[in-house]
């Protein structure tokens, strides 16, 4: 809200040896098979005893915040969603895994199919398992078979595929040239000179 780079508010933060840098990265929310059940029992441990956990009940409801401002942004940049068709890249809840627990990609989409926009979807080893989940999305083979026709493109994992991607060839492919880079994978300043609509996460 005050206009600043996230990278240099995390930059700053990581300064402190007690923090460090390494993960400072913003994103849609955590996900997996730990993270989510371990601060829910921890949770759980502390209301049994009575504890009021502030910090952990905290750290909750912000990753659960986190998805809905995630839609939020994309709602934003789409306009009326009403017959639009959206591209999504990365379903895991992290690169280098078919893991898809508690994957914030599967809760946006979901929330996005609710606002009855058509989803294509690509991930490099997810996608059977994500299929039982999502029913109706439809599965493509690769970033730019995702991208032809969509009027938006989400990034949702940060896959080193999708960093490498021949932006000018997806934005031809495309009905409307428009991103959401929620893993802030490419340069905000770049996307927008090679003339897409831009959305981030506080960049």
């Amino acid at each position: 809200r005050l206009g600043c780079d996230v990278y240099n508010v995390a930059r700053a933060m990581g300064l402190d040896k007690r923090i460090g840098p390494e993960f400072l990265h913003p994103g849609p929310g955590f996900g997996g098979s730990c993270f989510p059940k371990d601060t829910r029992a921890l949770l759980h441990l502390a209301n049994r005893i009575e504890c009021d956990f502030k910090i952990v009940r905290a750290v909750i409801d912000v990753n659960e915040r986190q998805k809905d401002l995630m839609v939020n942004k994309i709602k934003t940049i789409l306009g009326n969603p009403k017959d639009k068709t959206i591209g999504v890249l990365g379903l895991a809840f992290k690169p280098n895994t078919n893991d898809i627990r508690e994957s914030p990609s599967i809760a946006i989409v979901n929330d996005l199919l609710e606002l009855g926009i058509n989803i294509k979807a690509n991930d490099p080893v997810a996608m059977d398992e994500a299929a039982s989940l999502l029913p109706k999305v439809k599965f493509c083979n690769d970033a730019y078979e995702t991208a032809t026709d969509a009027d938006l493109l989400v990034f949702l994992t940060e896959w080193n595929q999708y960093r490498k991607l021949d932006l000018e060839k997806i934005k031809s492919l495309m009905k409307h040239a428009a991103i959401a880079d929620l893993r802030n994978i490419y340069d905000p300043n770049y996307i927008r000179k090679l003339g897409f609509d831009y959305v981030g996460v506080g960049r």
